[in-house]
């Protein structure tokens, strides 16, 4: 089982034909995902062409999303588009009807995050992201940046701000022979779409997913949130690690949204309550695999 994303998923790749997008969607595709079209405004009609499992596959160009979900039946869309562009991007692709969006692009302004997050208020649909690895369902479906060589199947959830925590603890529940359901980036942007309560109700209820481990991180308080969730809600147990432990007040540390301000969203708060709420913490991020299995 999995949850979002599996055989099923028919992507669209917006900003297909820039050197990111080319270069991601010629992954996804060999990976075996389902990329039935791509979408560059006046590029429409145009080819790209990349390597499958099963040899060449020829994806259709179109100028808008609409076009891509009429005429190539794609239901959820990844986002390669430049920062000032990419929430009219994310916009498009909610207004055209697909179930989920996917938003790789780092950078885009807080005001046009949430024009998004008025809008995804009474959308069908759900977004991932911005700036996030992606989502993957191993062996099955692949959506974004992840290397998707260290994913193994499996009833393991994850679910990171971070795409290079994610990619260590997959890399650690791997070598330990352990596979994952689904492994979602939600990044660390202040403004997004899915948050980790959104995920872990999804991998509560999803009967192939036998335990959680999710990596937040300093700043805002989705941790807490999360915490408080899991004691009240969680079925399933949960390993956790929260980056930052030496991170100083008032400096932002990589993600846009990773900042402790006014003493608010530090580790050790974050800490305290998932620990509190049962979670177990691992102490360092080479101990995330270990922690994970030790709860099994």
């Amino acid at each position: 089982m999995s949850v979002l994303v599996g055989p099923q998923t028919r992507v669209v790749f917006q900003g297909i034909t820039g050197s990111a997008g080319s270069f991601h969607a010629s992954q996804c595709i060999k990976y075996g995902t389902q990329v039935v079209a791509g979408c560059t405004p006046n590029r429409g009609g145009e080819t790209f062409k990349a390597e499958g499992p099963k040899g060449e596959v020829s994806v259709p160009v179109f100028d808008t999303v609409s076009e891509a979900v009429k005429q190539a039946g794609a239901n959820t869309s990844c986002i390669f588009v430049p920062p000032l562009g990419a929430a009219d991007a994310i916009l498009e692709a909610i207004d055209a009807g697909c179930d989920l969006v996917v938003c790789i692009t780092e950078g885009i302004p807080v005001m046009d995050m949430i024009r998004v997050r008025r809008a995804l208020e009474t959308a069908k649909a759900k977004l991932i992201g911005p700036n996030c690895p992606g989502i993957i369902t191993p062996g099955s479906c692949k959506i974004g940046i992840m290397p998707g060589h260290i994913h193994k199947p499996g009833n393991i959830g994850v679910v990171s701000k971070s795409g290079t925590l994610t990619y260590e603890a997959v890399g650690q529940l791997t070598a330990l022979g352990l596979g994952q359901s689904t492994c979602i980036g939600i990044g660390g942007d202040p403004v997004a779409g899915l948050d980790f309560v959104d995920c872990l109700k999804l991998f509560n209820d999803d009967p192939g997913t036998d335990a959680v481990i999710m990596m937040g991180e300093i700043g805002g308080n989705a941790e807490q949130n999360a915490a408080a969730w899991i004691k009240a809600n969680m079925k399933k147990p949960v390993a956790g690690f929260i980056a930052g432990v030496t991170a100083p007040a008032g400096k932002r540390m990589g993600h846009a949204g990773a900042i402790i301000s006014g003493g608010k969203g530090t580790a050790d708060e974050k800490i305290a309550a998932l620990t509190a709420a049962g979670v177990k913490v691992a102490p360092t991020p080479s101990e995330m695999g270990v922690t994970l299995k030790s709860l099994l």
